[in-house]
């Protein structure tokens, strides 16, 4: 159960969200002494919680004990809906190939930037070797600087995860979680344009009647489909993602009950108020690992890919300083699939950085004003002044 269905007090649950306590056994091991002072409460209104908390989770444990052993599932059923699983592309060829075919759902995919130095020392301490593991739920990060296009990249994917399943898309519908306000919706217009005649080109080539498909797929019926969230502060974000559940379970799809129209949740960026409002980093570390779990737990219920834009930090090590990743090194091991985007002279570049079922490969790739595509000579680097 998560916090805000606990019957206690909007205020009370207002000040355990924004202190990183986002499910029940996030307090199962905190003294009552030490919430009090954690929530400038007092001890008494402390001890009410806790006793309360207690008694939610209690009847949580009873009442899914039996869902448990009724949800089991085999570890042949498990391969088998891995291999059904539809991928969201990404509109790059090149790119597609190393993720496997695109972005996958029931995953989380983090995407983040980073210097060329660091990818050429990342690739002599990893094997080449594939590695398969029995996850279906799987962390992938992007992020980078300005014009590396991680935006891009995420309004891309919003864009494709509409396309339809006659042509080999998903036909679903995304939600976009802006923190920083770099959401262009005319950009996200003209590659929806873009996408639409890709499928018309490709109607053509398979000689396909397009005509009525093209009749009821207009850019503006793409971007109705994106519901936009603006977050300005860490509480509002964590409040969302909590109220991710409610938002999916009213978008159910109409053929297949269970899952959600709702195929792809792109958060750009993940990092952005953790990395200013924080000063307590035992904290941060508590909230950005129940938010993650909170995503997860979504991407497996309700069978969408979830991608998570990361910006970039200086670390000081060995006297120099280099460009990481945010949030550090305890957020990364969150990550089960990490994508780092990278300059190599004026191409740009995806690496896979950390993979269980993907081996490390790299791929150049281009913004243009279609959106997103395999790499062009003609696209050369802009130079930030």
């Amino acid at each position: 159960m998560e916090i805000w269905r606990l019957p206690i007090s909007a205020s009370q649950r207002g000040k355990l969200i924004s202190a990183g306590y986002t499910s029940l056994s996030s307090l199962s091991s905190i003294s009552s002494s030490d919430l009090a002072r954690e929530l400038t409460v007092s001890e008494s209104e402390a001890m009410n919680i806790l006793k309360v908390a207690s008694h939610s989770r209690g009847s949580e444990t009873s009442n899914a004990s039996c869902s448990i052993v009724e949800g089991a599932q085999s570890a042949w059923d498990m391969l088998h809906d891995e291999e059904s699983l539809m991928h969201i592309t990404t509109s790059s060829a090149d790119l597609d190939n190393i993720l496997g075919g695109g972005i996958h759902c029931k995953e989380v995919t983090e995407i983040g930037w980073s210097s060329l130095s660091l990818i050429v020392n990342s690739v002599l301490k990893y094997k080449l070797t594939t590695a398969f593991g029995s996850e279906s739920i799987i962390f992938m990060l992007i992020g980078g600087v300005p014009g590396i296009g991680k935006t891009q990249l995420g309004i891309q994917i919003a864009v494709n995860v509409q396309i339809p399943n006659d042509f080999g898309g998903l036909g679903g519908k995304a939600i976009y979680i802006d923190t920083e306000g770099s959401f262009m919706v005319e950009r996200a217009f003209q590659i929806a344009e873009a996408c639409i005649e890709d499928m018309s080109e490709y109607n053509r080539f398979l000689r396909k009647d397009f005509q009525e498909c093209k009749i009821k797929m207009l850019p503006q019926d793409i971007l109705e489909n994106i519901f936009y969230f603006r977050i300005c502060s860490y509480t509002e974000q964590i409040a969302l993602i909590n109220y991710l559940d409610k938002f999916l379970s009213e978008h159910k799809d109409v053929d297949m009950s269970l899952w959600s129209q709702v195929k792809v949740i792109v958060v750009d960026s993940v990092t952005f108020h953790f990395r200013q409002d924080f000063d307590d980093m035992a904290l941060r570390t508590r909230v950005l690992s129940g938010m993650a779990l909170k995503l997860m737990n979504l991407a497996k219920r309700f069978s969408l890919a979830v991608v998570l834009l990361n910006q970039v930090t200086t670390k000081h090590t060995e006297a120099s300083f280099q460009l990481v990743l945010a949030l550090g090194d305890s957020w990364s091991h969150t990550c089960t699939n990490r994508i780092v985007l990278y300059w190599n002279g004026n191409e740009r570049y995806a690496y896979i950085d950390k993979s269980p079922s993907l081996r490390s490969a790299s791929a150049a790739y281009s913004v243009t004003a279609r959106g997103i595509r395999n790499s062009s000579s003609s696209c050369k680097r802009i130079k930030m002044m």
